[in-house]
C-alpha cells in the first residue's frame, strides 16, 4: 500500500502563496496513477480540489481555477499543489490522494 507524506502547508497573508508536496512511499507513481489534492474546512465535507488523471488530464475545482496547479515529479514520486493568490476561504486541512490511500493532512490557513 503507497503511504503519502504531505509538507509545505502554513499560514500566509491573503495573496500570498503556497506549495504543498506529497511524497509516496511503498510503490511507484506513474502516468497511470490518479493523484490529487482534496482539502477540508471546519465543520465542511472533504472536497476535491485538482485531480491529475491519467496520461495528465487534470480538473480544478471552479474555486481554485486559474489560482491553483497541481502537478507531478514521477522521478521523485512527488505530487505538487502550487497555490496562488490564496484567500481566507482557502483555509483548510489539504490532503494527498491516490487510489486507496490518504495523506495525514496538512494545515494551510490564510488569515491576514
Amino acid at each position: 500500500q503507497v503511504q503519502l507524506a504531505e509538507s509545505g502547508g502554513g499560514s500566509v497573508q491573503p495573496g500570498g502563496s503556497l506549495t504543498l508536496s506529497c511524497v509516496a512511499s511503498g510503490s511507484k507513481l506513474n502516468a497511470y496513477t490518479r493523484a490529487g489534492w482534496f482539502r477540508q474546512a471546519p465543520g465542511m465535507e472533504r472536497e476535491l480540489v485538482a485531480r491529475m488523471e491519467p496520461f495528465a488530464e487534470i480538473f480544478y475545482d471552479h474555486k481554485v481555477k486559474g489560482r491553483f496547479t497541481i502537478s507531478r515529479d514521477d522521478a521523485k514520486n512527488t505530487v505538487y499543489l502550487q497555490m496562488n493568490n490564496l484567500a481566507p476561504e482557502d483555509s483548510a486541512v489539504y490532503y494527498c490522494n491516490v487510489p486507496h490511500s490518504w495523506g495525514q493532512g496538512i494545515q494551510v490557513t490564510v488569515s491576514s
